[in-house]
Parts: structure tokens; C-alpha cells; sequence
């Protein structure tokens, strides 16, 4: 199962998409400081994820999200209370 993902930085209140297989590992790699991309921002927290079969679909999910504003806004307007945490 593949899983896009939403990190929230926990001192810098940042958000950051990502696609994995493997969740914890995931998280750990990213609060390690071993994302280049996520990396002056750590430690992070999951704030929402959602499961796919495909990988295809969960890359394409992801690339609609970082690309597509109104698919990103309609969904942290879903998600506004995990956001706030």
C-alpha cells in the first residue's frame, strides 16, 4: 500500500506532501533530518494521510495536490482541526 502524506513542522508550523510505502520509516527519515527538502524544518508530526494500492494513483494524488490549488485548499479545509494541532 502506498500512502500520500502531509507532515506539519512542529516549530515551524510548515506543510509538506510526500508519497511512501512505509509511514513510520517515513516520519523517522524526515525528523532525522535525512529529507534534503524537509530538513532545517524537522521535527514534523503526521497531520493526515490517506492509502492507495497503486503507486501511480498515489503520485498522482500527490502531484495534484502540490500543483493544483483548489484540490490543496479543499482539503485543508476538510482537514482544518488536524491543521490546527
Amino acid at each position: 500500500m502506498f500512502f500520500v502524506y502531509i507532515l506539519k513542522s512542529i516549530k515551524f508550523k510548515k506543510l509538506y506532501i510526500g508519497v511512501t510505502n512505509n509511514l513510520s520509516e517515513r516520519l523517522k527519515q524526515h525528523n532525522k533530518g535525512l529529507v534534503r527538502s524537509t530538513k532545517p524544518y524537522h521535527p514534523f508530526k503526521y497531520v493526515y494521510f490517506e492509502g492507495y494500492f497503486s503507486k501511480k494513483e498515489a503520485y498522482q494524488r500527490e502531484h495534484n495536490l502540490k500543483l493544483r490549488a483548489n484540490a490543496w485548499n479543499q482539503l485543508k479545509r476538510r482537514i482544518k482541526d488536524s491543521l490546527r494541532s
